[in-house]
């Protein structure tokens, strides 16, 4: 039993040395080589241009990570041909051997020097322009002269590198623009109004004549009521005879002189609205009933949207807008009066030079109306029908004509800004009591006119305009 036992421990024994044995025989695992890939070397290369790699060893395996942006073609040992094919990224590893040599970053870009050289012989004045290839994209930097050439710059870059063109370019120049506008109307009317109604009474006999609407019975048929036409009435009475005749004679001559002068200033590529007057409420009939109210704008307006495309030259969205109340065509609905509202606008787009002025719109009318309105046979009488005759005769003549100014604005010199207030002096109690003056009288006699030098000349820099202009009593001198 004892031998047996000491058998056993002997066969384990010699089994565990032969294990460690063969394990300090087998050879130890190879250690992993880590290479550190968070810089690698990058190579730049213009989409559609080769170039030769150069290594100091001996290259024994390439890897291109894809074959979309290059490829590649391993010339010698030591010389690797890289092509562009499109613009994007790639990532080059080198072997020798068992051992990483080298990672390449490979980037195409875009040809910008194709791209120099077509805006050098297009635009040879735009000295300060820069093109820079940034990875996929190009990057225009520097300055340009007018918009018309940013617009162009940027329509080649954008057929060198569809949707991966980054515009820093700027502007040079003035960039702001002051738009003077004037609409300046005439308008002549001339009236000649005649017409007679008689109602009396005769006897039992009762008659009535209601030409050009004078007169009206009431609810009742009986009574005339009379109507804010009549400007002369004639009674006469005998016995049972009454008659009574209401005049409408008239003759009228108008003329209207209308001057409105906006002027607004915007950045170049902006829009800007300007608006002097107010709204008026129209009621809106709506169901069950309801009114709703809606404003309707009216006054002296203007909106304009301006390009500046070159140092000289300004492109003009322009609608300037002059509307007021006509309360001779208002309408009456449900209590309320709504008053009609005369507009004259226009709307279009030019090109002007720096300071220059165009007339955009003009308009000359003339219109005749004439009326007739008679009894049959009562009215063709000679002298005694004009009894039984209405006659009315209206003509209107219009001028209109709208002008617009384009300026290139610069901002204001403090030492020679004016306003509206400047120059006014309120009037003491001699001046406003016992002379009825209601601005006081200047410092010094013979003072300028507010917006105005003291040598009576304009300042330099400004524009000097007609006596409906800026310059003189009414209103001040705008500098640009």
């Amino acid at each position: 039993m004892t031998d047996s036992r000491t058998a056993t421990h002997l066969s384990a024994a010699l089994a565990l040395a032969c294990l460690i044995c063969l394990a300090a025989a087998s050879p130890a695992p190879a250690a992993v080589e880590v290479l550190d890939t968070e810089a690698p070397g990058v190579i730049r290369i213009v989409a559609g241009k080769s170039t030769i790699l150069n290594t100091a060893e001996l290259v024994s395996r390439v890897s291109l990570s894809t074959e979309e942006a290059a490829s590649i073609i391993i010339l010698s040992p030591r010389q690797v041909y890289i092509t562009g094919r499109k613009m994007g990224t790639a990532t080059l590893t080198l072997w020798t051997g068992e051992r990483v040599l080298n990672v390449y970053d490979l980037v195409v870009t875009p040809d910008v020097t194709r791209l120099k050289r077509m805006i050098h012989e297009i635009f040879p004045d735009e000295t300060g322009v820069k093109v820079l290839s940034s990875g996929q994209s190009i990057t225009l930097s520097g300055s340009v002269n007018n918009t018309g050439n940013l617009t162009s710059i940027l329509a080649l870059a954008e057929a060198e590198a569809p949707d991966k063109v980054v515009n820093l370019l700027r502007v040079d120049g003035v960039q702001q623009v002051m738009l003077e506008v004037r609409v300046a109307e005439m308008t002549r009317t001339a009236m000649k109004r005649m017409g007679i109604n008689l109602f009396g009474t005769i006897s039992n006999f009762t008659f009535y004549s209601f030409l050009n609407n004078l007169s009206s019975l009431n609810a009742a048929g009986t009574l005339v009521e009379l109507t804010d036409k009549i400007n002369g009435v004639v009674q006469y009475s005998s016995g049972s005879t009454s008659i009574s005749g209401l005049f409408d004679a008239l003759k009228a001559n108008g003329l209207i002189r209308t001057l409105a002068e906006p002027n607004l200033t915007c950045v170049s590529g902006e829009s800007a609205d300007f608006l002097v007057g107010g709204e008026v409420p129209i009621p809106i009939p709506q169901a069950l009933g309801q009114v709703a109210v809606e404003f309707k704008p009216f006054g002296i307006g203007l909106k304009f949207t301006p390009t500046v495309l070159s140092a000289g030259l300004i492109n003009l969205r322009v609608s300037p807008e002059v509307s007021d109340l006509d309360y001779s065509r208002q309408v009456s609905f449900d209590g309320y009066e709504i008053p009609a509202i005369t507009t004259r606008k226009a709307s279009t787009t030019i090109d002007l030079a720096d300071g220059q002025s165009f007339a955009i719109a003009g308009l000359i009318s003339d219109q005749l109306k004439e009326n007739s309105n008679r009894f049959p046979v009562l009215g063709d009488v000679p002298v005694l029908g004009t009894l039984f005759r209405s006659q009315d005769f209206e003509r209107n003549k219009t001028e209109l004509v709208i002008i617009v100014t384009a300026h290139l604005a610069k901002p204001m010199d403090l030492a020679r800004q004016t306003l509206p207030t400047d120059g006014f002096k309120e009037a003491d109690d001699f001046e406003f009591y016992m002379l009825g003056l209601l601005e006081g009288k200047k410092d010094k006699p013979g003072a300028s006119p507010v917006g105005q030098a003291p040598d009576d000349k304009a300042a330099p820099g400004t524009v000097v305009r007609p006596e409906s202009g800026f310059d003189g009593e009414f209103g001040h001198t705008w500098p640009k």
